[in-house]
């Protein structure tokens, strides 16, 4: 399984790469893998204010329906348009173009409590 060093992760399996007071949120390669196939993602809070640790939307695979924790505050700015018609992609690029959403920073702190790339590895016993 590949995590990239130059993300943050947290406990509910997303990453986050921030680049000023901007970050994209995708989910793990783990838990693209745990999920299995992806066939649609369900993101409704483009435009919303969305707080550390809130359902930002749902991920839906052949076997189940997850939620999608927000990793940081902020606002939700975008969502990545190639996964209305290719859900599938996060599978195949999680950190590429698998990306999910493009958010706002709203509290930079909060990136402090993310974890490094070692980290999570430890937290899912790699």
């Amino acid at each position: 399984m590949n995590f990239p060093d130059d993300l943050k992760y947290t406990k509910d399996h997303e990453w986050v790469r921030i680049s000023g007071n901007e970050a994209f949120v995708g989910i793990t390669d783990f838990a693209q893998g745990e999920l299995g196939d992806i066939v649609f993602i369900d993101i409704n809070t483009v435009g919303q204010d969305v707080k550390h640790g809130e359902v930002f939307g749902t991920v839906e695979a052949v076997k189940t329906v997850s939620d999608l924790f927000a990793p940081l505050s902020g606002k939700v700015l975008e969502i990545n348009p190639k996964l209305e018609s290719n859900p599938e992609g996060v599978n195949k690029d999680p950190y590429g173009d698998g990306w999910l959403i493009k958010m706002t920073v709203a509290n930079a702190s909060e990136a402090a409590a993310l974890l490094s790339s070692a980290d999570y590895k430890k937290e899912i016993g790699q």
